[in-house]
């Protein structure tokens, strides 16, 4: 097509009966070749350019998918061993504290106050409820989103159960908020987190995200709870089999 759009622009001049042979001199036969040979080459080229960056698209997604695949195999394996420990652990002073059945105040209408849902997840952050499950369930909707980088689901209970458990295989913890943004139609939380999980070994887990919190226009509560881990899939499951080297995950 790109040869014929090219030919499309050379304007040819009116002939004369004693011109008509002259148009095809030997130079303007050379140019034309030489306009052929251009056009080929570009057409080569950028078929070899498109299969390249095809072949380049396809391989990312597929190590992308691998990473996936790795980080939600992890993900269920913890939540497993989180369970199983649960088990053989009695419940912590921590879980025991009285704020997760806290009610929070509404209006007439059942609308809770977004300021108080607000300072509520603060105080949460305080008490590492990533970590601990002790988080004030009457701030969250029962089928509020639960989404992180390695699964999705609905469901307040299973979020508090996933958190406790994860906890039991936590050895020492650390959980700052470092920042809160409001928007018109959620608010952020930006943290810092770091832990050492009770395995032989000791790996640390050390990074930084943040959580997007929607609310529920109804009720007020959160409806919806996305975080965003601030370190690259594969270096999460790197940092679970590296022995920690007696360092400590505080700070």
């Amino acid at each position: 097509m790109a040869t014929f759009t090219t030919f499309a622009s050379i304007r040819i001049p009116s002939l004369q009966s004693g011109d008509q042979h002259s148009i095809f001199r030997p130079k303007i036969t050379q140019k034309i070749n030489k306009l052929l040979r251009c056009n080929a080459e570009n057409s080569t080229s950028n078929s070899s350019n498109n299969t390249s960056t095809t072949s380049t698209s396809t391989s990312s997604q597929e190590s992308s998918e691998s990473d996936n695949l790795l980080l939600k195999m992890a993900w269920y394996g913890s939540e497993f061993l989180g369970i199983a420990a649960s088990f053989f652990r009695s419940p912590t002073s921590t879980e025991a504290s009285p704020e997760g059945s806290l009610e929070l105040a509404a209006d007439e209408s059942g609308l809770v106050d977004h300021a108080l849902v607000v300072d509520t997840i603060k105080d949460d952050f305080q008490r590492s409820y990533f970590v601990t499950g002790n988080l004030t369930l009457n701030a969250y909707e029962e089928n509020c989103e639960f989404a992180d980088p390695a699964s999705s689901f609905k469901g307040l209970s299973r979020f508090k159960r996933n958190c406790t458990n994860f906890g039991y295989l936590v050895e020492t913890s650390n959980m700052k908020l470092m920042k809160w943004e409001d928007f018109e139609d959620k608010a952020i939380g930006h943290w810092r987190f770091s832990c050492i999980l009770s395995f032989p070994w000791k790996p640390i887990l050390s990074a930084t995200g943040y959580t997007e919190y929607y609310f529920n226009e109804k009720s007020g509560k959160v409806c919806r709870h996305i975080e965003h881990w601030n370190v690259p899939k594969m270096a999460l499951l790197k940092q679970i089999i590296r022995p920690s080297r007696g360092r400590k995950g505080s700070g």
